[in-house]
């Protein structure tokens, strides 16, 4: 007997590849790949949605950044990995890294913002895959996060909404198979999160000023593995992107060919 499906999962797919291919990479994402997915597993997806970063500043680049698509497939159910009566993907003209996770549809935790009706203000979401170091006790740094951490980051000025996802823990792996002389090279692919958190300012002038010129008063954790905020190592433990409110591309309702 099989597994039995998991249902009402939503996996993250962040990219960071080298800019100087992201012609190729765009032509490769529209021509070959999205469809591939859309195609292939569909039928058991409700969305299959696709953002650009926009281009963060420079301090911003320090947090962990990923520069290029975060892509968010919202699953019925998840089916089995592996080839599954398909053929092997097409491979990209160069493997990006990538950070990957699954989480709820919905999250387990909405912390401010949600009294707020949409138009009201501009979206700009910092969006962050953050796992806590190794060998720290789980319990423990989630109280850390919940009780100590979130009421702090709260008080930032210019922050509107922030709400945040508890990680599915268990590993799980994406559908779909890659060619095998031609899997993804060791270590470029980042899995293992705790949390995917969401932050939302209007501007990233305010981003600045309620992250880097007048940011709250924290408390460091014992085990922080970094000396200021956000106390996780960037790229290593700590990962962001910056997404405007509406995706960039909804592959299960868009038909668009690259030429």
């Amino acid at each position: 007997m099989g597994h039995p499906p998991q249902r009402l999962l939503k996996s993250i797919v962040m990219h960071d590849i080298p800019m100087d291919a992201i012609a190729a990479m765009e032509r490769w994402y529209y021509k070959d790949h999205s469809p591939e997915v859309v195609r292939r597993f569909g039928p058991w997806q409700a969305r299959h949605d696709s953002y650009l970063p926009v281009d963060a500043p420079a301090e911003a680049r320090a947090y962990g950044f990923y520069n290029w698509r975060v892509t968010e497939g919202w699953w019925r159910e998840l089916p089995r990995p592996g080839p599954q009566g398909n053929l092997c993907f097409t491979l990209p003209p160069v493997w990006p890294r990538v950070a990957t996770c699954f989480i709820p549809w919905q999250p387990t935790e909405d912390f401010i913002g949600h009294d707020v009706s949409v138009g009201q203000k501009n979206v700009l979401r910092w969006y962050v895959l953050m796992r806590y170091p190794r060998g720290v006790r789980f319990e423990d740094a989630e109280e850390w996060f919940l009780k100590t951490h979130v009421p702090q980051v709260k008080r930032q000025r210019g922050l509107w909404r922030f709400f945040s996802y508890r990680t599915l823990r268990e590993p799980r792996a994406l559908p779909g198979n890659w060619p095998p002389a031609a899997t993804p090279p060791a270590g470029s692919v980042m899995a293992q999160w705790d949390r995917v958190c969401e932050l939302w300012y209007e501007s990233f002038a305010d981003w600045r000023h309620a992250v880097i010129e007048a940011p709250p008063a924290y408390t460091v954790p014992p085990w922080a593995t970094y000396g200021c905020y956000p106390f996780l190592d960037p790229w290593v433990d700590f990962v962001s992107s910056f997404l405007l409110q509406r995706p960039t591309d909804e592959f299960l309702r868009d038909a668009r060919g690259y030429g």
